[in-house]
Parts: structure tokens; sequence; C-alpha cells
């Protein structure tokens, strides 16, 4: 990225700085997400009598009577599928197999029970036949581990009579069963595999979210305006303000306008990023990007706060504290900085907690907003570099990079693999709260900040060239910014909530509207050259004040 002037004034260096941010944030996160209870798997053998489908399955558990934390499986590939509902599933009692592995005929008595075996010493095909022939009602697998591995049949097992249902469950769940039973207290478990809703309102939400904060962001420095003068009001020094003058060069302005070789710059540095959290994530690590999304989230909070009580009380005066090393302070800007930080620090503290997604969204979108007021494209030849850029970006390290690294960077780095349950915070979230599952749809902050910079320059251009809502081009972008989530969405979904690379479709549904747009209105050069003639026109000379007298 590139500013418009050298000038090292404050503004200038506090948008280089929450540049710097936006690109250690923005960078990993352009990527929707959502974990889905089905994952089907076609490199794993199948025949006629292992084919099942694999789906997350919840085993509730009673001990002494008293019903105790529910367990998260995995269904095998083989065996009878479970209901989906937990009140046409049976409570049975739960027993250990005897030996423990089920590899051979158990001396203790199954009949009826859910029989509960660790994993190891021979195939789980094996362990199904051992179990059934004991006359057990269900085989539960404990892992060696955490993770919830796919039972699958071998290519030799081609005929296969299992019709009891198969479920993995991992080692912290079946250590809780066991300090049960050790306990001598009488252990029973309910399967059942429940299905997600087919709308997901979530989805939704989220997408009025993401397109709400584009449409707020590209006319937020329009309704936060004074009625009498567009200058940019300093919230913390209204003094500087005041003797600022009308007519302040652009130089001054918080605005940092983005080249093309700042673009490509940003891609390539961002990959670096990328890999370099892929490979040495850790909880400090997470912690320096949750400190870095913190202050960036207090900046844009404190923007967009003082900017809504400035449009109704600039006229009325405000009141200022005069501060040692600060100077002159509002009061307003002030406590509403005390409370960005108060906010920003609660939920740091209760990040983890089930209303935590509240709190990050409203950081985040503050955030976005104001990185939109602050970073601009000047032409669509900018926005072409920086979009086709994005794009490549997102679809290598989110499919491409399979090949190279054996699964999804993107993807492993938006889970927060090897965090110590962690994640990254630069994701707006929304709880499922009508999905039996529970979880998050997530969607990244690249994913609406580079189109949203495609669309505040459109807003820009259609303001400065007095176009009307249908014969400009914000309207359309919008629209197209819509259907391309929308599309988004879609893929998610047809391909069983795996990660999905949004700027595949954002990208044509925005950068192609408006080329398209342009083209046919015959615009396009206009378009792609937009102030660059202003600035290469020379500006008329300064008038002597001697020759008016």
């Amino acid at each position: 990225m590139a500013a418009s002037s050298s000038s090292c004034s404050w503004p200038k260096r506090r948008v280089l700085a929450n540049s710097l941010i936006l690109f250690i944030l923005t960078g990993l996160s352009c990527i929707v997400v959502a974990d889905d209870v089905k994952q089907n798997d076609d490199t794993s053998p199948k025949s006629p009598s292992c084919d099942n489908p694999y789906e997350l399955v919840k085993v509730k558990s009673w001990a002494g009577g008293a019903e105790g934390k529910t367990l998260t499986g995995l269904n095998a590939r083989f065996g009878a599928l479970l209901p989906s509902h937990a009140g046409k599933a049976p409570r049975l009692p739960a027993v250990f197999s005897n030996p423990l592995n089920c590899c051979s005929s158990s001396s203790s008595k199954l009949s009826g029970s859910i029989v509960l075996a660790i994993r190891g010493d021979c195939d789980f095909t094996k362990k199904a036949e051992v179990a059934q022939s004991g006359g057990a009602a269900a085989l539960v697998v404990i892992n060696d581990n955490e993770d919830l591995f796919k039972m699958v049949c071998s290519d030799n097992d081609t005929a296969i009579n299992i019709s009891i249902p198969v479920v993995m469950i991992p080692k912290s769940g079946g250590e809780t069963l066991n300090k049960s039973l050790a306990s001598g207290q009488k252990v029973e478990l309910l399967l059942y595999a429940p299905d997600r809703p087919v709308v997901d309102y979530a989805v939704i939400f989220l997408w009025l979210m993401a397109v709400g904060t584009l449409f707020c962001a590209s006319l937020w420095s329009d309704f936060t305006a004074s009625e009498k003068t567009d200058e940019r009001y300093n919230e913390l020094s209204p003094k500087e303000s005041s003797n600022a003058g009308s007519d302040k060069d652009d130089s001054e302005k918080e605005v940092l306008d983005i080249s093309a070789k700042g673009a490509i710059f940003f891609v390539i540095m961002a990959s670096a990023f990328l890999v370099l959290l892929y490979f040495f994530m850790s909880s400090w690590f997470i912690w320096v990007l949750i400190v870095l999304f913190c202050i960036g989230g207090v900046e844009g909070m404190h923007a967009c706060i003082v900017g809504l009580i400035l449009r109704k009380c600039r006229k009325r005066g405000l009141k200022a504290l005069n501060l040692p090393l600060i100077g002159e302070v509002s009061i307003i800007s002030l406590v509403v900085l005390f409370f960005c930080v108060a906010f920003a620090i609660f939920w740091a503290v209760t990040r983890k907690s089930s209303y935590s997604w509240f709190g990050q969204d409203v950081l985040g979108i503050c955030l976005m907003i104001t990185v939109l007021q602050m970073a601009r494209l000047p032409n669509i030849k900018v926005a072409t570099v920086l979009l086709c850029c994005a794009f490549v970006y997102d679809i290598f390290w989110v499919f491409i990079s399979k090949a190279i690294f054996n699964e999804s960077v993107m993807i492993a780095v938006a889970r927060g693999d090897n965090s110590g349950g962690e994640s990254i915070p630069m994701l707006l979230r929304v709880p499922r709260l009508f999905d039996p599952w529970g979880g998050y749809d997530m969607i990244g902050f690249g994913d609406i900040l580079f189109p949203g910079l495609l669309i505040s320059f459109a807003f820009r251009y259609d303001k400065a060239n007095k176009k009307g809502v249908l014969n400009g081009y914000f309207l359309w972008l919008m629209i197209g910014y819509g259907l391309g989530l929308f599309f988004t969405y879609l893929a998610l979904y047809l391909m069983d909530g795996h990660g999905q690379p949004a700027l595949l479709y954002l990208v044509p549904c925005t950068l192609g509207v408006i080329v398209i747009l342009g083209l046919v209105r015959g615009e396009l050069k206009q378009l792609w050259n937009y102030g660059a003639e202003e600035e290469s026109s020379p500006s008329p000379p300064p008038r002597d004040p001697s020759e008016e007298a």
C-alpha cells in the first residue's frame, strides 16, 4: 500500500499503523467455514455393506441415574445407522468388554448392552463382529487420542454382516465413562445422530451482517459528516481540528490510497504470514493476534461512536481536558475511549463464553467500517490487481495447498489447529441457535474488506459524477456482493460444510459486475484511469496577492 504523500504527520502515522494491523488481520481470514455433521469420504474402501455416510453422533450418558455430559462421537462406515431423534433411541446399560480390545470372545455378559472397547490390536470390523456375536446392541470404540478416527473397512472385508451401530468417541470421553464404571455406578448410554435443519438461520443473519457492514461503511462518511463542513474532525484534540482550516491538504487526512504494487506486496506478505502461522501456531501466537484485534477493534469502535456523537453535538462545543504529555483532549472522546478499552478487555477475558460472539462481531464490524474510511482504491486498475491477487490467494490456500501440505492451510489456521483450543478472532461469528449440534457460522474479515474497498470506490465515483441509483455502480455492486455471498453459502451446503474460498464467488460478482457495466456504458476507460488525469494535470499557479491589490 502506498500513501498519497510522504508526509509523516500524526494522522498519517496512525493510518499506517492501522494498515499494518489490517494487513495481519485480513490476510488470515478470507474463508467461510461451517463444520457439518456429514463427513463423506470417497477415498476409503467401499462395498455394499460398508457404505455408510460419516455422521457425528450424540452420546448421552447417565451415571447412577443422574444425567452426565453428552459426548460427541463418529459412526463407522459399516453397521446400522442411528436414529435422528433421541426419542427413537433406546437407553441401554454400558459395559466394558473383556478383553478390553474386544478382539476375542468376551468373558463378560454383553447381551442387551452397549459395549465399550479400546482401539487397537485388531480391525474395527473384528471388534464389531465379536460384540455382535455376544448379543450387544451397539459398540462404542474409545480412541487413543482426542480425534474422531474414521472407522473404515479393510480391502479384504468384502462381505460384512454387521447389524449393530458402531461409534467412536475420544479418549477423554472414554476416561469419563471408565471413572463412573470403576466407582460401581450403573452407566447408561443413548446414541443418536440428529440432523441439522434444512434452513440455517445463522447463515441468513451472517449474510445480513456482512452486507449491512459494507452498506454502512460506504455511507458512513456522509452520514457522520458535519452539516456545514466535510472536514474530518480530530476526536482527541478539538483544538487542532478547529485550527486546521478548510483548505487542509489531502495528505493530512486519514486516508491511504492503495497502489498496484502495494496490493501485490500485501498478498505476498499475507501468504508468508499465513504459512508462518500454520507452522508455528500456538496459544501465545493466537494471543498476539487477539491483542492486535483488540487494538484495531478499540480504534474502530472509538472512531464509530465518536463520529456518531459529534454528528449531533459538534455545534454545542466540547469540553476538553489538558493532560500531561498528551495535551488537550476532548472529555467525550476520553470517556468513549475508556468504554471501548473496557469492552475489548471484557471480550478478551470472556472470549470462550457462549455470548462472546456478540462482542467479537461488534469489534470486528467497527474495525472494518473504520478501515474502509481510511483505505481506498483510486480506480478500477488498482482494484483489478488487488482483487485478482486476493482471488488467487484465497483459492490457493484453501484448495491447492492441500496438495503441498496434505491439508488446507487456510482452513487449519481458521480452525485454530494446534493452538490449545484458541481460535483466530478475525471472523464474524453467529451461533446456530436452532441447530442441535450448535456451533457457529463464520466469515473472514477479508471476504468483507476486499470487495468492500471496491464497493466504497463505486459509491465515491457515483457521488463525484452525480450518478443516480440505477445508472450508478454502487447499487449493482451491493446486489452482486449479496449474490456472491449467497453462492458461497450454497457451495458450503453442497460440499458438506467444507470451508470455501469466498473470494472465488465474490470477486466475479463484484469486480466482474463493474467491469461489464462500465464496458456496456462506455465508461470503463474512465473507471480504469479514474483520478489519474486529475493528478497528471498541473494545478494553476497561486495568484499573487499584490496583483489583486
